[in-house]
């Protein structure tokens, strides 16, 4: 008795974390990009890309990326959970990227530098 017991309050707990789990992955917005801008500098070259994600409910139309001056990127459309990973062309400043899309969405994101750690290469 005191084993089964045990066992549905220990699967009690499981529910309830898988489905705090999947409940927090739900989109709560229609329309919601994330933007994420990484930066390697190497002592040669640099490495840079962008990240995008539609993590609305809804699809995201005339979706561009502006590096700076006249370099852009047209995505286009992003369907919801779609991922996408774009990179600036030679040459481009980067300070910053800003990214635009149908309906009403402008994000200005700075790049940001990986963490480096003794040890690893690019250090």
């Amino acid at each position: 008795m005191r084993i089964a017991f045990v066992a549905a309050i220990a699967g009690g707990i499981i529910v309830a974390a898988v489905l705090a789990m999947y409940l927090s992955q739900v989109p709560t917005k229609d329309y919601s990009l994330s933007v994420d801008a990484l930066k390697d500098e190497q002592t040669l070259f640099t490495n840079a890309r962008v990240v995008l994600s539609n993590t609305g409910r809804m699809p995201l139309t005339n979706v561009v990326v502006n590096y700076g001056g006249n370099a852009t990127d047209v995505v286009g459309t992003m369907e919801p959970g779609h991922k996408t990973t774009v990179s600036p062309p030679d040459g481009a400043q980067l300070s910053s990227v800003t990214v635009t899309a149908d309906p009403d969405i402008k994000i200005v994101q700075p790049y940001r530098a990986p963490i480096k750690l003794p040890g690893m290469i690019g250090s």
